[in-house]
């Protein structure tokens, strides 16, 4: 079973910029895919972006261009890099490994 925890939400201005962390715990093998979803208030979770183990990536078209996903498969850890936030990137976002999803989630909210 895989332990997910995330880290990194906060308050960041319009324009500013955000890293998230998730790491992985437990008894598991090699993880496939990672990645982040979001949830903001009264909206329904969405993929924000994922990768694989090898390094190929997806992004929400909403991301594009200014989100950037990662990971160390050593350190069992996924990133994402937030650039260029924007208020509608205000949400909960919840890092997901494998088939599990984090239940924690870490805020982040983009408000001057």
């Amino acid at each position: 079973q895989v332990q997910l925890v995330e880290s990194g939400g906060g308050l960041v201005q319009p324009g500013g910029s955000l890293r998230l962390s998730c790491v992985a715990s437990g008894s598991f093998g090699n993880i496939n895919g990672m990645g982040w979803y979001r949830q903001a208030p009264g909206k329904q979770r969405e993929l924000v972006a994922g990768i694989s183990r090898g390094g190929s990536t997806k992004y929400a078209d909403s991301v594009k261009g200014r989100f950037t996903i990662s990971r160390d498969n050593g350190k069992n850890t996924v990133y994402l890099q937030m650039n260029a936030v924007k208020p509608e990137d205000t949400a909960v976002y919840y890092c997901y490994g494998g088939d599990e999803i984090s239940s924690r989630g870490t805020r982040v909210t983009v408000s001057s």
